[in-house]
């Protein structure tokens, strides 16, 4: 069972999506061999090989998909001729077709363009599940990124002002994402929603021996749960606005991994993200650190529980204001000041699972290093 491709092989310095002449989008995910490999592609769903949490803190990341690596585009774009040969390299290596691919669409003249997504927008009465909706098409319009080269980096230690200047990137060059750029995507995109609370949820899972990741955009609004988010799989990113409980939310993403053979090991909850577009504020993506495969249910939903508590409890506190244009011009980087209060307080508040006090401060990580989820 071959994974399918979106479509998303590109043929220009400054990509942009095309398809074969019969109209065959390109699968570059594919890695070669049949029997247990192929099982291994079939099933094989976001992620990267597993490090130990203190590489991952430190930012040091071991950077796969499915298994297989996988180029970030660290030069921007348009693409600069060393990545651009080193995607195309690459997807030599790991197609069944090896250059024979490479060869024919880099040749061809009269590929097709594929047409760029309109982000949506509402009318003053649009309901908020309906809003979700269109921006859950908008996402999944783009198409999952199968070329083996992510073409935006997201260093998540970065603050969200900057974080959102990479998802109007996003949305100006239409290019295929993956998981933790459809994250970034979300947030800016419900940031003009104030009954919507928005907080990343992170998923390690093992399949066969290795561990897998994968993130979506967890959503909390009129008391009900839900997420957004791309995948390959069609059941592993958007949820409708509908589940009662956080718990109930992670049991139906549970449920999803268990058709897909893989165990869900451990699961990291963030807090609820600024709406505010300028915030210099950085994204606490795990405040909660849950070991599933060591909780009981009853101990698990508590923790859920607890969690929520929290969420609810951090809409009273005020946010640092963000800073003027004459300030923001005289200031350095924020990422160059790790004793920041904001930062601080997010490391000594977040909770592992089981415990009942908070950890010590851990050091800030590396700020030259950035995590990624595939």
């Amino acid at each position: 069972m071959p994974v399918i491709c979106c479509g998303s092989v590109h043929h220009c310095k400054s990509p942009q999506r095309l398809m074969d002449k019969a109209g065959i989008g390109m699968c570059l995910s594919q890695p070669r061999g049949a029997g247990l490999s192929m099982l291994r592609t079939a099933v094989s769903l976001e992620g990267v090989e597993e490090r130990d949490e203190e590489q991952e803190d430190e930012g040091e990341e071991d950077l796969r998909d499915g298994g297989i690596p996988f180029i970030v585009n660290r030069g921007g774009l348009p693409v600069n001729e060393e990545t651009w040969e080193q995607m195309w390299r690459h997807v030599a290596r790991i197609h069944p077709d090896g250059e024979a691919v490479a060869k024919r669409i880099r040749g061809a003249t009269d590929l097709p363009k594929i047409p760029i997504p309109t982000v949506p927008t509402y009318q003053p009465t649009t309901s908020i599940p309906h809003r979700l909706e269109a921006i859950q098409k908008y996402i999944r319009d783009l198409q999952y990124n199968h070329t083996g080269t992510q073409f935006f980096e997201i260093k998540k230690s970065r603050p969200l002002t900057a974080l959102m200047d990479i998802a109007k990137e996003m949305i100006r060059e239409s290019l295929p994402i993956k998981c933790l750029e459809a994250v970034i995507l979300g947030i800016y995109l419900t940031n003009n929603m104030p009954s919507v609370e928005r907080f990343p949820i992170s998923f390690k899972t093992q399949f066969s021996g290795s561990h897998f990741r994968h993130i979506v955009l967890g959503i909390h609004s009129g008391g009900r749960f839900g997420a957004l988010g791309i995948s390959r799989r069609e059941d592993l990113m958007f949820k409708p606005l509908e589940y009662r409980t956080l718990a109930d939310l992670l049991q139906e993403f549970q449920t999803a991994y268990q058709g897909y053979w893989h165990t869900l090991r451990k699961v990291k909850i963030g807090q609820y993200v600024s709406h505010d577009p300028h915030s210099v504020e950085q994204i606490e993506w795990k405040h909660s650190v849950l070991d599933v495969d060591k909780l009981s249910k009853e101990e698990l939903r508590k923790e859920l529980e607890r969690h929520t508590r929290d969420m609810r409890l951090k809409i009273g506190k005020p946010a640092p204001p963000s800073p003027t244009k004459d300030r923001r011009k005289d200031m350095g980087s924020p990422l160059r000041n790790p004793g920041s209060p904001m930062r601080r307080n997010s490391r000594s508040e977040r909770r592992l699972s089981g415990e009942k006090k908070a950890l010590e401060p851990k050091p800030p990580a590396d700020m030259n290093g950035y995590q990624i989820r595939v």
